[in-house]
């Protein structure tokens, strides 16, 4: 190796030294930086209008309390059930409609790994589907799933429709999911093929007239989410609510949460500069700025009470008395 600074570490290195001045100031800065940031954010997120409805227990019939599965795996078992929602603060436009999962591990690795990137972006692909096993061949084992994998199949498939003042409300479900995931994740190209035509169906069907790029419900819930409760996007109301209006809602109970002890809800959100209701991040933000504070109050008066010269050589000299260094 020819001989160069780099190779004989004679580069230009910078080395700060935190002194007690500078490090009060980092302290104290930090503290006068998150603290609002944390109130404004709080602030915001106390300005989100949210009307939840928990619906799985509440549309279950009373007939079968006991046995849910009978019911939500009865085909000739009606599912359509109706609920009251009442508006408390006006909700202005758009208004995003969320349904709720608890319980349900998306993070799961067999779960996550059970999809093919490459079948789900090209259809020359769409034969590829070595890790979608089981949910990847049709029964007779010769005719691909496109999409194939478990988190395909398990697609959501409850359904909501509003009405306010007898007067439907339209749920617009374009743009609810993330324009990269549909331009570099899901073909325009690709169709779905032999999709829930087993004899388990795990969830909604797909329309086969329609590209995987433009199923927007697919594309959210192939986001897999990192915690056992989530929301996802079901769509956008684009009118405005006022407060005490009474929204009836008829649901479609399809999705089979019983069987693993989870819950479902529908929620309607407006939202702020910040997104949706979230007081973790600005209580996050109070929290870390009040830390600093206090430290950097801790380390001023300790500077003050006792004051270590710098620069002073005899701070690093033995005392003999105390058996220590000062």
């Amino acid at each position: 190796m020819v001989d160069s600074r780099f190779s004989q570490q004679e580069l230009h290195a910078w080395q700060p030294i935190l002194t007690p001045g500078w490090v009060i100031a980092i302290f104290t800065f930090i503290g006068l930086v998150f603290i609002p940031i944390g109130v404004a954010s709080l602030f915001a997120s106390e300005q989100v209008v949210e009307v939840p409805l928990r619906y799985d227990d509440q549309c279950l019939p009373s007939l079968y309390k006991d046995d849910a599965m009978t019911y939500i795996k009865g085909n000739r078992i009606s599912k359509t059930c109706t609920k009251k929602l009442t508006v408390k603060s006006k909700m202005k436009a758009p208004i995003y409609v969320y349904y709720q999962l608890s319980n349900f591990y998306q993070n799961h690795r067999h779960y996550v790994k059970s999809r093919d990137h490459k079948q789900l972006r090209s259809k020359a692909d769409e034969n590829d589907v070595g890790k979608c096993f089981p949910e990847d061949y049709t029964a007779n084992g010769y005719l691909p799933v496109v999409p194939c994998g478990l988190a395909a199949w398990s697609l959501f498939n409850d359904t909501y429709r509003f009405s306010n003042n007898n007067k439907d409300l339209v749920i617009n479900k374009k743009n609810i999911a993330w324009k990269s995931d549909q331009k570099a994740k899901f073909g325009s190209d690709v169709y779905p093929k032999n999709f829930q035509t087993g004899s388990l169906i795990g969830g909604a069907r797909l329309n086969e007239s329609i590209p995987l790029s433009e199923q927007e419900d697919l594309i959210v819930w192939m986001r897999t989410a990192a915690l056992p409760t989530f929301r996802k996007l079901y769509g956008k109301i684009e009118v405005d609510l006022e407060a005490n209006d009474e929204i009836t809602v008829v649901i479609e109970n399809n999705y089979n949460t019983y069987q693993f002890g989870g819950t479902k809800s529908v929620i309607l959100s407006t939202t702020t500069w910040i997104g949706g209701k979230n007081d973790f991040l600005g209580i996050a933000y109070i929290l870390i700025g009040g830390l600093s504070l206090v430290y950097s109050l801790v380390f001023l008066l300790m500077y003050l009470m006792k004051p270590r010269p710098l620069g002073d050589p005899r701070y690093l000299t033995w005392n003999k008395n105390s058996k220590c260094l000062n």
